[in-house]
């Protein structure tokens, strides 16, 4: 009798494994849609990133002095661009 109990038991127990696994969530239906600006803030704190990632890596001796300058000011016209649209859609 107690073989069967625990037979059962365990099929319930992988049954609810089961369902709390699989069942599907609603919660992708509330997030919101990004804006355009809330794509540039991401961005913008993705570049800083960067920018923080080539300075650390340059100091380390891992650029040489004229791919760290070109990629820096690249990085940084990217910045300076994203920075003024930022600023006109904040104005808007």
């Amino acid at each position: 009798m107690t073989q069967t109990y625990g037979l059962i038991a365990g099929l319930l127990m992988a049954l609810a494994l089961f369902v709390y696994t699989f069942w599907p969530e609603n919660s992708f239906a509330s997030q919101r849609q990004k804006t355009r600006l809330d794509y540039l803030q991401e961005r913008k704190d993705q570049l800083y990133e960067n920018l923080r990632d080539l300075n650390f890596e340059y100091r380390a001796g891992k650029y040489p002095e004229e791919d760290y300058a070109t990629q820096r000011a690249l990085l940084e016209n990217e910045a300076a661009q994203l920075m003024s649209e930022i600023d006109y859609l904040q104005q808007a």
